[in-house]
């Protein structure tokens, strides 16, 4: 077995984990952080968003034009007064988006381009572009995106509790709003492309909260019943417990959509590539990081708030005392024939990195004579 392999079973099996819900106010303050830096981004900067959304002009120069890009960018700035975006396409042809032009200043442009470049006017195609259809697609966008809330909210009422479905809520918003604004802050341009990404992200965000919601519904069964573990405890257990797996599971998906972010977007220049690749990217990170950091210690702290979890935690602590009190007693009275009772190893560990635990070993005990 490999050595992940063997760390993921021994944090399965409860033999060493992290206490992330104790740690929960730390992971709190670091999305709140991030969280904060990608709205003031969004609202300083702004999305840069993309033709179909602006609506303006379109050109396509023929095969083998023999304009650089910087240069192309440059002339077609000086003659329509906006700042365009040129990809080079196969064969040396050339892609100008141009935003905010009206039918006659993007034949004007073209003809001027055309004089520049030596190039036939009715050789470089041209095409106007509206906003309606960018707006019509953001507005199905919002518009599924908000049934996805709501049918997201129910089915985790239902399948699992209120709270966990609330949880899960939040941790969508969070990781949409960092996706966002991390576009904002980059300055990548907004694209059908991007809103696709954005929708897609959703799934993988709640793959690995609803994989340790599931493993805690089924931990907390009959929870009141013993007096072991409080509800924090069995959250981070279960949390431990699928840890591995959610390693696995994101970088097993990040690894082509970085191929396609920063070879196919970066070192090949595909520009295009970078409209989706850059959401999914961002969304799946946030989506692993707020399954683990903030979903389930979210949940736990919703949880602890009803009535039978108070107790149930007295009850706990109470007995962990009172062990913890009989252990220095008896230790006190020296040595004696009779073995010590010991405070349970997860009663120490309750918050903080959990050891290897010991295994008892009771031997036979001699006959006197």
């Amino acid at each position: 077995m490999s050595r992940l392999g063997s760390i993921g079973a021994r944090l399965y099996r409860g033999e060493v984990g992290y206490d992330f819900v104790g740690k929960r106010m730390i992971w709190y303050g670091i999305s709140i952080l991030i969280t904060i830096t990608a709205i003031v981004g969004l609202m300083v900067q702004g999305l840069n968003m993309g033709i179909e959304f602006k609506g303006g002009a379109v050109f396509t120069t023929p095969k083998n034009t023999a304009v650089s890009v910087t240069q192309a960018q440059e002339d077609v700035q000086e003659a329509s007064g906006h700042v365009p975006i040129v990809q080079k396409l196969g064969e040396g042809e050339l892609r100008i988006q141009v935003s905010g032009l009206d039918t006659a200043q993007a034949e004007k442009v073209r003809q001027q381009l055309s004089t520049e470049w030596n190039i036939p006017a009715k050789d470089i195609a041209g095409e106007l572009v509206g906003p309606s259809w960018g707006e019509q697609i953001a507005n199905k966008a919002w518009t599924g995106l908000g049934v996805f809330m709501i049918l997201v909210v129910i089915y985790l009422a239902i399948a699992f509790e209120w709270r966990m479905a609330l949880a899960a809520l939040i941790a969508l918003i969070h990781d949409l709003t960092i996706t966002v604004g991390i576009y904002a802050l980059v300055g990548f341009e907004v694209t059908p492309g991007t809103v696709i990404g954005l929708l897609t992200i959703l799934g993988y965000s709640l793959y690995d909260t609803v994989v340790v919601f599931d493993g805690l519904k089924e931990g907390a069964k009959d929870i009141t019943k013993q007096t072991r573990y409080t509800y924090s405890e069995i959250a981070n257990r279960s949390l431990n417990g699928t840890l591995v797996r959610s390693i696995n599971t994101t970088v097993v998906a990040l690894l082509p959509v970085a191929g396609l972010l920063f070879i196919g977007g970066g070192f090949l220049g595909a520009g295009m590539l970078n409209d989706i690749s850059l959401s999914l990217f961002v969304g799946l990170a946030a989506g692993a990081y707020s399954s683990i950091f903030i979903a389930t210690p979210l949940v736990a702290d919703l949880k602890e708030r009803d009535p039978q979890m108070k107790a149930l935690k007295k009850r706990v602590l109470a007995k962990r005392a009172a062990a913890a009190a009989k252990g220095k007693t008896e230790g006190s009275e020296g040595d004696s024939d009779e073995p010590h009772d010991e405070v349970p190893e997860d009663a120490a560990t309750a918050g903080a990195v959990v050891g290897q635990r010991r295994q008892e070993s009771r031997g036979g005990r001699g006959k006197r004579r």
